[in-house]
């Protein structure tokens, strides 16, 4: 049975101050600010709020981080805190300890309130919580930056929610006086008329994150590019499911790809480049990769149609030379020569964290080829060849030469091509015995962490048999 830890003094004078709402709004001038964030928990779980809309019109911190406090949007304790924002935009005087810039409304970890008031708090001399004195604004304070509201938003295809609907309109009506943020922004199903609508209400050079997950066709990529021009501080740019129709000539699939790529020259900032499913892609890569100014931490291209020359183009791109994650998952490089990325692993060998080459199609002959190359690459923690079709003397090799990598932590490997009969149905006895001797043999070398032989999906029921020290498989009739 758990005991519960007893309220601290603070819980307990913020407990005392809330049973006398009236003497808690008087009282706000007066508060220690350490007491303010325990202060504003308690009157939000109680739902005091006259006492939370004076709280925000006095609180002394930079940033308010409500959308913590709330496991979905909330929108009658929203509206409190748009009602008591109204009230300090309103105000000429502000107490001079009064610091909020900033209404974040993101659903950030529940222990952000803790850590966040602590690191703030010790921040504030003793000189600034004893102040009380009022400041009015004059012309450096009017010069300042706009106060923001930070949102994360995923937009979908179905009409807006209440909350968005409501922080919108209530924006409209403001935003000579505010900035509407977002960091994280997720577009689900094709882009409409209102979600340009939603994108012109937002400060575009907030966005660090962008997700795009729907059908788009290029004409629909190439109408948004202007607003991802404007995203200049964009760390993370992840593309997927843009299809080619047949009628679109080459000439338009040229023009439409130069109006999405003119908008990359703008990013400095950008370090992941994600492309899954982009099939406007083929014969391209070069245009786009191109046209990124800045080195990449992390490239990702999986799903998609590669020519010969965006393969051979992926080795002398230089801002791929200090990658720390690449992805190159179900990429068919069956006809390809792997030269390309035997370079790259090389030039990226100190700095290269994640290899994930799954499901690439990827023979014995290729593989023994990039061997040297991966076995430079030191700083390894995550590797993925599972879905080839390798055998078990090509899997030797493999092991060996990943064998002293001390750095790698989770290993994902095919099962051997000899797990399988001549009709290629998975026989579970054999294969256990054989990634039972791969797993001896990496543990001569050094003892791994996650080490996982994965099959091809059972001819059955679909399902992939696992072995991780030890056979996972399904309940399908096997072979003798």
């Amino acid at each position: 049975m758990s005991i519960q830890s007893p309220p601290t003094l603070l819980e307990l004078a913020g407990r005392s101050l809330l049973s006398n709402k009236s003497r808690a709004v008087l009282d706000l001038e007066d508060l220690p600010i350490e007491l303010f964030p325990p202060l504003f928990v308690e009157a939000f779980s109680r739902g005091h709020t006259e006492v939370l809309k004076k709280m925000v019109q006095a609180w002394p911190f930079t940033r308010l981080p409500l959308g913590a406090l709330m496991r979905k949007p909330q929108l009658e304790m929203i509206q409190v805190a748009l009602d008591g924002l109204d009230m300090l935009l309103a105000q000429q005087d502000h107490p001079r300890r009064w610091k909020l810039q900033v209404l974040d409304l993101r659903d950030v970890p529940q222990n952000f309130w803790r850590m966040w008031s602590g690191a703030v708090f010790d921040a504030c001399s003793p000189e600034d919580i004893k102040k009380n004195q009022t400041l009015k604004l004059g012309p450096a304070m009017a010069a300042k930056p706009p106060f923001k509201v930070f949102i994360d938003l995923s937009l979908r295809k179905r009409p807006l929610d209440e909350f968005l609907t409501h922080l919108f309109l209530w924006f409209r009506q403001r935003r000579d006086r505010l900035h509407l943020c977002c960091n994280r922004l997720k577009i689900f199903g094709k882009p409409t008329r209102h979600t340009r609508k939603v994108l012109r209400l937002l400060q575009l050079d907030s966005v660090q994150k962008v997700e795009v997950h729907c059908a788009w066709a290029p004409s629909t990529l190439a109408a948004c590019a202007p607003f991802l021009g404007q995203m200049r501080n964009l760390r993370k740019l992840l593309v997927s499911q843009v299809y080619v129709p047949a009628y679109t000539s080459q000439e338009e699939q040229e023009q439409l790809l130069a109006q999405l790529t003119s908008q990359f020259l703008r990013m400095d900032c950008l370090r992941k480049f994600c492309a899954n499913a982009v099939f406007l892609l083929k014969g391209h890569l070069e245009q786009v990769l191109r046209h990124l100014k800045t080195p990449l931490k992390t490239l990702s291209i999986t799903n998609c149609p590669l020519s010969d020359s965006d393969w051979n183009y992926l080795s002398q791109y230089p801002n791929t030379r200090q990658l720390r994650h690449l992805e190159l998952r179900c990429i068919k490089l069956t006809n390809f020569s792997l030269e390309p990325l035997q370079i790259l692993l090389d030039s990226t060998a100190t700095t290269l964290n994640s290899l994930d080459l799954e499901d690439c199609g990827i023979t014995d002959s290729q593989l023994q080829t990039l061997l040297p190359a991966l076995s430079r690459c030191t700083q390894l923690v995550i590797l993925s060849f599972h879905g080839n079709c390798l055998s078990m003397s090509t899997l030797r090799d493999l092991l060996l030469h990943t064998a002293r990598l001390s750095q790698l932590s989770i290993e994902l490997y095919p099962a051997p091509l000899e797990s399988y009969d001549a009709l290629g149905t998975i026989h579970p006895g054999r294969c256990s015995q054989l990634c039972a001797e791969l797993t001896a043999r990496v543990r001569d070398f050094r003892q791994p962490n996650i080490l996982v032989f994965c099959t091809v999906p059972c001819r059955h029921c679909g399902y992939k048999l696992m072995y991780n020290q030890g056979l996972i498989h399904c309940s399908c009739p096997t072979p003798a």
